[in-house]
């Protein structure tokens, strides 16, 4: 498989809605549907790497594509609220560099 952008990704997306999804949810039902989605993927998280055995049901349950689930919904919310994922990743990171490139070092929990 390629390597594609997250503005492939959201160009992807759109297309996928507009077409076998016939429209976007709205943004409401989208962020709802986003927070069952991150549920999902702590569920999973709980039983692979937490406390927590697995039920017959859940034994089955794929990591990957329940991170892929969380992906999808959250660049439908950004394809429907304007946002650029890629400007917005690089803007954050810069962000996050400039806000915290002593703070992680300096955090004696952390060596």
């Amino acid at each position: 498989m390629n390597d594609i952008t997250l503005r492939d990704c959201q160009q992807t997306v759109d297309e996928w809605v507009r077409t076998v999804g016939v429209r976007y949810y709205s943004e409401l039902t989208n962020t709802a549907v986003l927070m069952e989605e991150v549920g999902e993927v702590a569920r999973l998280m709980a039983r692979l790497y937490g406390d927590q055995s697995f039920k017959k049901a859940d034994e089955a349950v794929n990591l990957a594509d329940e991170m892929a689930d969380v992906l999808f919904v959250l660049i439908c919310l950004a394809n429907q609220t304007g946002v650029d994922l890629t400007a917005a990743f690089h803007q954050n990171m810069a962000k996050k560099t400039t806000r915290d490139k002593e703070r992680h070092a300096n955090n004696p929990k952390l060596k």
